[in-house]
C-alpha cells in the first residue's frame, strides 16, 4: 500500500469548518471521485472537523490518499485533545446530542464513509479514522 500524509488542517476557530470542506472537496475532486462520493465524504468531513469545533475547541484534520492491491481510497483523521466522549455506544445512537443538534453527527458519518475508527480517552483525546474507497465501474 503507498501512502503518506499529504496535508494538515488546523482546527481552531469555525471558519476553518470551511477550509476543511474545501481542501477536502479539491482532494476529493483532484483523485476522481464521482459527484456522489465527494459530495458524502466532504459531508462527513465537515461533520467531523465541526464536533471537535463544538467539544474539544481545537484539533487537526490530515488527510491521505491510500493505493496499492488494484485499490485507492481517500484517508480522513481527525484528532483532538478534548475530553474524550464517556459513552462511545451512546454518541452512536440517532438522536443524541450533547450539543442540542439532530444528533446525525457519528451515525451519519459512519453511513457516509466506507470505514470509521473511533480511539477516545476520557481527558485525553479522540481521534476518528475514516476512508472511502473508489468504486470500480
Amino acid at each position: 500500500m503507498i501512502d503518506g500524509i499529504r496535508e494538515e488542517v488546523a482546527i481552531i476557530d469555525e471558519s476553518d469548518i470551511i477550509l476543511v470542506r474545501k481542501t477536502v472537496r479539491e482532494a476529493a475532486t483532484k483523485f476522481n471521485y464521482s459527484l456522489t462520493d465527494v459530495t458524502r465524504i466532504v459531508t462527513a468531513a465537515s461533520e467531523l472537523a465541526r464536533n471537535i469545533f463544538l467539544y474539544a475547541g481545537s484539533g487537526v484534520m490530515r488527510w491521505r490518499l491510500l493505493e496499492g492491491n488494484g485499490a485507492k481510497g481517500m484517508e480522513l483523521i481527525f484528532e483532538d485533545r478534548g475530553p474524550g466522549i464517556t459513552d462511545l455506544e451512546q454518541a452512536f445512537q440517532e438522536g443524541y446530542s450533547t450539543s442540542g443538534g439532530l444528533g446525525l453527527g457519528l451515525p451519519g458519518t459512519q453511513r457516509l464513509m466506507d470505514e470509521m475508527e473511533i480511539d477516545t480517552r476520557v481527558g485525553v483525546g479522540t481521534t476518528v479514522v475514516v476512508r472511502k474507497w473508489q468504486r470500480r465501474y
